[in-house]
């Protein structure tokens, strides 16, 4: 097993909000491209659509708080068992900042947060 010589720093951000030094390695994790937003202005290093929810849990839990507790739940059970975790997880080794990129309009109910929380966990683990 490798040891990592640094620690990664997480964060999310919607990708409408301005790109800035502090961002590191910038992945957007949406399945859908962002609407409005023209490619050349995302300033992203990465696309890993295969990471976000599957369509079936995005549309049942269609930002509504009151599904955020089961959303939370089931999207973790899709992260364990989805292969685009090791990929993500790959850049960890490279990149001291990686910034989850994602569209939707609460910072708190989305999807990039289940992500990271998931993320931080397995690299405790690992």
């Amino acid at each position: 097993m490798s040891k990592r010589s640094k620690q990664v720093i997480f964060k999310t951000k919607r990708i409408y909000e301005k790109p800035a030094k502090g961002d590191g390695f910038r992945i957007l994790v949406d399945r859908l491209w962002p609407r409005g937003l023209k490619k050349e202005d995302a300033a992203l290093d990465c696309w890993l659509k295969e990471i976000a929810p599957s369509v079936a849990l995005r549309k049942w839990f269609d930002h509504q708080p009151e599904r955020w507790s089961g959303f939370n739940l089931q999207y973790k059970e899709e992260l364990a068992k989805n292969p685009a975790v090791a990929e993500l997880l790959e850049k960890t080794k490279t990149q001291a900042h990686i910034t989850l990129l994602y569209a939707a309009h609460s910072e708190t109910y989305n999807h990039a947060q289940v992500l990271l929380g998931f993320l931080e966990e397995q690299l405790m683990q690992g």
